[in-house]
């Protein structure tokens, strides 16, 4: 069933270029958020990856590092966090510009799992592969991005 916030919200939506990170457990469970039911951000309500907007002048990696500290208090090696993907989104026929969201991989042991603290959205969850894919309310971009992750063994030449 589809939340009404998400359908008849009118308020205006901030676009801008964004951060992600694919945070993968090690029996390989993606941790996911349930976003907050509020009209004034992307799709709410539903299940997402953590991350946000990019500042002016910020580096994705250090706005990835910001927006995990600011959300669950992780800290983690950014160097080790891996570009999975880029999508750009070109709005300038809307009379917008163009942006990007970046995800990054990273790799969660089972301590710094147990020591995450939600500090936004309505709650966290590790969901196994298929089951985060299955989710009726899962972010599309974010949807896209977990399919790619989970399924990259078949694209052709991936690494």
């Amino acid at each position: 069933m589809a939340n009404s916030t998400f359908l008849d919200a009118s308020t205006p939506l901030q676009v801008g270029d964004a951060v992600a990170a694919i945070l993968v457990l090690e029996d390989g469970r993606y941790v996911l958020q349930l976003r907050d039911d509020v009209p004034e951000i992307w799709y709410p309500g539903h299940w997402g990856c953590f991350g946000g907007g990019v500042d002016p002048a910020e580096e994705p990696r250090a706005a990835l590092r910001r927006e995990l500290r600011e959300e669950l208090e992780l800290e983690f090696d950014v160097a080790k966090a891996t570009l999975f993907t880029r999508f750009e989104f070109d709005l300038r026929p809307t009379g917008l510009g163009r942006y990007y969201r970046a995800y990054y991989e990273i790799a969660l042991g089972a301590a710094a799992f147990a020591s995450l603290k939600l500090h936004e959205g309505a709650e966290l969850r590790a969901w196994p592969r298929d089951e985060a894919l299955a989710l009726p309310r899962l972010s599309p971009y974010d949807a896209f991005a977990l399919f790619l992750h989970a399924h990259r063994h078949r694209l052709p030449n991936a690494r």
